[in-house]
This record gives structure tokens, C-alpha cells and sequence, in this order.
């Protein structure tokens, strides 16, 4: 754990924000109010991360047409504000405040140092996110022909960890022909019979 960089800023963020192309304004900011939250700075998957305790707190994202922080354990929190939205349709847990201006950042400094002490008391209290599981996701058709068709697949498929079972089928899903989602099922299956999840090399 990087304890020392505790409020704090990071040598290693230092250098991410200088080199960004847009946004240092906005990632100075919210960076200064995540230091005085007396959270621990650090650079991971190549953005600055925010942690308490070795725990993800926040992200900062910087895209083309918005700045955001992204709260890993968002949808715990009490969006007074009414500014966090789930970043992909099939996210569960996180949630990200969205800005597209300095001044609108400046505007919501308060409620973003608000919940970042309210992402500190989630962590604190050890409370868990009831995550949907496998069992509350379609299982599409034609996936579901071929499991009946190959037991084997639904042996593999089965001793996949939950988080794979629901990457595999929230991809077939996403396939709005019939088509499409047979293609996919069936590019699918070397993996899934070598008990690897849809990104696993």
C-alpha cells in the first residue's frame, strides 16, 4: 500500500496530469478534493485511483466530451445530488459523476467531497452489494440449444465463476439478430469448454 501518499499527492499522477491532453484542470480539482478526504493517492490501470485502506474509492476519467469520477462502490451510496449514473447498461455497482466544464465541477466540489466520506463510511462498515446473480440474466436461445445439445458445455459453463457465466451471456444478448447471437455462441464455445472466461487468452 502506498500509505505514505495518504493526502498526499503522487509523484507518478503528477506526471499523468501533466501529460493530458485535456482535463488538467478538471483532474486538479478533483484531485484536490479527494486529498482533502485524506485519501490515498495512486495511479492504477493507467488512471489517478483514490483508495482508503487499500479499497478503491473513485477513479478519475478523463473521455473527449466529459471528465468524470467514477465511484467503484457507487450504487451504495445516497445520490442526494442526483448526479451519478451507471456507466454501462449492465453495471451493477459502480457509478460516475459526469462533467463537461470546469465551473460545473466547481459547482458539485461540496457534493463530490460529500460522497467520497460517504464511500469512506461504506468501506468502514463492510457493508456488501447485492450483486445479481447468474440465475437473474436471460440465457439467450441459441445458447441455450447448445447446452442442451452438448452436455459438456453445460458442465463447463457451470463450473464457470459467476462473473464469467454473466460476461458470456450479457454478450450473447447483446446481439440483436438471431443470427449474430448463434455466431457468437458458436466462437464461444472453444473457450468456454477450456474453462476460460470471454476475455481470457
Amino acid at each position: 500500500m502506498d500509505e505514505q501518499y495518504e493526502g498526499q499527492t503522487h509523484p507518478k499522477v503528477d506526471g499523468f496530469i501533466r501529460k493530458a491532453s485535456q482535463w488538467q484542470d478538471e483532474f486538479m480539482l478533483a484531485r484536490n478534493i479527494a486529498l482533502d478526504c485524506q485519501l490515498t493517492e495512486t495511479l492504477k490501470w493507467g488512471k489517478p485511483c483514490y483508495t482508503y485502506q487499500g479499497n478503491n474509492i473513485a477513479i478519475l476519467q478523463g473521455f473527449k466530451a466529459s471528465f468524470c469520477v467514477l465511484f467503484m462502490k457507487g450504487a451504495l451510496l445516497k445520490d442526494s445530488a442526483g448526479i451519478l449514473e451507471a456507466p454501462g447498461e449492465n453495471t451493477q455497482l459502480a457509478r460516475r459523476a459526469r462533467f463537461t466544464t470546469l465551473d460545473e465541477l466547481k459547482q458539485h466540489a461540496e457534493t463530490l467531497k460529500t460522497y467520497l466520506s460517504q464511500a469512506i463510511d461504506v468501506e468502514k462498515s463492510g457493508i456488501q452489494f447485492d450483486f445479481k446473480t447468474t440465475d437473474a440474466f436471460d440465457v439467450p436461445d441459441e445458447f441455450q440449444i447448445k447446452l442442451e445439445e452438448m452436455p459438456e458445455l453445460k458442465q463447463a459453463f457451470e463450473t464457470l465463476s459467476p462473473g464469467r457465466q454473466r460476461a458470456y451471456l450479457l454478450h450473447f444478448s447483446g446481439a440483436k439478430q438471431s443470427q449474430t447471437r448463434s455466431s457468437r455462441v458458436e466462437k464461444c464455445i472453444p473457450h468456454i469448454l477450456d474453462g476460460k472466461g470471454l476475455n481470457d487468452r
